[in-house]
């Protein structure tokens, strides 16, 4: 009898019907997709750690100082957390969005008036847009008072530089979305001025605009460029941002180092 109740319970339909975790991490899908020993094991729960590439984003210690607020103001966190309200803002602005003159013009109109928390979602991605600039601004400055730009991390330093860049020329390319007249002489003056950068400037205007004059063209190339390309190389510029921040280490850790050494 007992033998036969362990033959029962060794069955695949009695352990995923009473033991359905045993059953799900015994099956050949999940052993395929997670390839480390169980987390109950310390060798378990450092594999996890190293095969999972948004754990392994982050150091295995962290000096006491670097959780201090005053010592980062977590500024990098914020900025992060802002791009991604934008992302999600901005998905949901793009299902009410038609990037053609004049349409454009009336569904920035249509948003305020008839779509479902259009005005505030578009002012959250409007505010998220110029709070972005500011912080990720005081970020750098503060990445430079602290000297934390010095060895061994000036790769990442001129990773956080282009960041900087890329941020403001997503800004830029917005900007003309609205199709209003303030957008439309606010990037007529802007690639005005990139027209007289020596050389290449009047290539680089007809790149951004696709022509002459501000247009059809213009309006979907800013577009384009504001929705996919800066987007997709911010993502990509992040994550190897915080990588390389959990690779070189912290600028505490270094100076406590160094005053431990004086002493």
């Amino acid at each position: 009898m007992a033998n036969g109740g362990q033959k029962m319970r060794e069955r695949a339909w009695y352990r995923s019907l009473f033991h359905p975790k045993d059953a799900i991490e015994q099956s050949e899908l999940y052993r395929s997709a997670i390839r480390h020993p169980s987390t109950s094991t310390p060798r378990g729960r450092a594999l996890t750690s190293f095969q999972n590439f948004f754990l392994h984003l982050y150091p295995v210690k962290v000096p006491r100082k670097v959780l201090s607020f005053r010592s980062t103001f977590r500024l990098g966190y914020i900025s992060t957390v802002l791009f991604l309200v934008l992302l999600v803002s901005g998905m949901y602005l793009m299902f009410f969005y038609h990037p053609v003159p004049p349409d454009a013009y009336f569904d920035m109109h249509g948003l305020a008036t008839t779509v479902a928390f259009g005005q505030l979602v578009r002012n959250i991605h409007r505010w998220s847009a110029h709070l972005m600039v500011l912080v990720v601004c005081i970020h750098l400055m503060r990445v430079f008072y602290s000297g934390a730009y010095k060895a061994p991390r000036q790769f990442n330093w001129m990773v956080g530089v282009v960041l900087l860049v890329l941020t403001l020329f997503s800004s830029f390319t917005g900007y003309l979305l609205p199709w209003d007249q303030l957008s439309y002489w606010a990037i007529t003056v802007g690639t005005n001025i990139a027209g007289y950068v020596p050389m290449m400037g009047d290539r680089a205007r007809q790149m951004l605009l696709g022509g002459s004059d501000v247009g059809a063209a213009a309006l979907l190339r800013f577009y384009v460029l504001h929705i996919y390309f800066v987007p997709a190389l911010m993502v990509l510029l992040i994550a190897i941002h915080v990588w390389r921040v959990r690779k070189d280490g912290f600028a505490v850790a270094d100076r406590d180092e160094e005053v431990t050494s004086d002493d």
